[in-house]
């Protein structure tokens, strides 16, 4: 196959890596010239250290080197989305699929990823990769199972087949929505199981988070016609228990800063790359609230990343509220 990867930071080169080492044609796109020449010319990248990366594998600054391509894979940050694939516009084969990687929600639309994308691209399916899988260990060659979901059915079937390998089994789904929700709202979660540990709150208190915020992340979906099976699997609980239990998670590492004392703007600035939480969290609260969804701790999140509350205040507003009728 020949793959794009839009995308050179951790993730999108993990991936890159994985499929040129099957004997895939893969082109990974950046921005910046001194990473395209890193991977080109010492076949590493600063953004995923000490990992060696395919001799084939090649980086280019220019969209338009993206033509042949069967297969593209977006992997840039969620609100960067929209823009890139704009600009790529041009330069694609009629049809070829697009596989969302970013886990997030646009934040100038307040639509899902896979929405902003096909308004753009109409010509081309959508589809959307995700599950737990840390950029690190994909690379090395760690064992993880992951979820690629398209509308069309025979379309999320062959890109799962086509982008497996030995250690990274896909799964196919028709699930859309329900695959970018649990991908979404798990990295909100991720920031106040963070505030949580940085707090030094406790395990017991964590473990109630991940399962009341999944409790959120099922109400959620269920408004906007996913499937429960979906947030069951491994897009939505998978995920959101790996992304809030390690501190490899970008997310859960700023909620971790924030609980320990630090300013938002303190947090981002050692951040080792985006974290998606930040920008998703004020536009899911506000889809939440408009649907009338009871999303309690990501309404503390938002207020937190806001300024609006500080951490101690944000868990005893928790804690104080009502007891409802039964769990």
């Amino acid at each position: 196959m020949k793959i794009a990867v839009i995308g050179a930071g951790a993730w999108g080169t993990a991936l890159a890596s994985l499929w040129s080492s099957k004997g895939n044609t893969v082109t990974i796109w950046a921005r910046n010239t001194r990473t395209v020449a890193a991977i080109n010319e010492t076949h590493r990248n600063p953004r995923l250290p000490g990992v060696a990366l395919p001799p084939d594998l090649r980086a280019t600054t220019e969209l338009a080197d993206m033509s042949a391509a069967e297969t593209v894979v977006l992997a840039v940050p969620a609100q960067a989305t929209d823009e890139t694939v704009r600009a790529l516009a041009s330069h694609l084969k009629p049809g070829v699929p697009l596989v969302l990687c970013a886990k997030g929600i646009d934040q100038k639309s307040e639509r899902f990823l896979s929405e902003s994308v096909g308004a753009a691209l109409a010509a081309h399916p959508v589809a959307a990769l995700s599950g737990p899988s840390f950029a690190a260990d994909v690379a090395r060659g760690l064992p993880t199972a992951v979820t690629l979901a398209a509308a069309v059915p025979d379309l999320a079937t062959t890109l799962a087949r086509d982008l497996s390998a030995p250690h990274v089994r896909i799964y196919a789904s028709t699930d859309l929505v329900g695959v970018e929700i649990g991908g979404a709202v798990k990295n909100v979660l991720a920031i106040a199981c963070g505030i949580s540990d940085g707090l030094g709150l406790g395990a017991s208190a964590k473990a109630a988070l991940i399962a009341r915020g999944f409790a959120e992340m099922s109400r959620f979906a269920a408004a906007h016609g996913a499937q429960p099976e979906t947030l069951s699997g491994l897009s939505g609980l998978g995920d959101l228990v790996l992304t809030c239990t390690s501190p490899q998670s970008r997310n859960m590492a700023l909620g971790l800063r924030l609980g320990e004392g630090r300013s938002l703007s303190e947090a981002l600035s050692v951040s080792a790359g985006v974290a998606e939480g930040v920008a998703t969290a004020a536009v899911l609260a506000r889809l939440a609230k408009a649907k009338g969804i009871d999303m309690p701790i990501t309404f503390a999140v938002d207020q937190v990343l806001a300024g609006g509350i500080a951490v101690g205040e944000a868990v005893q507003s928790l804690l104080s509220r009502p007891l409802p009728a039964r769990e």
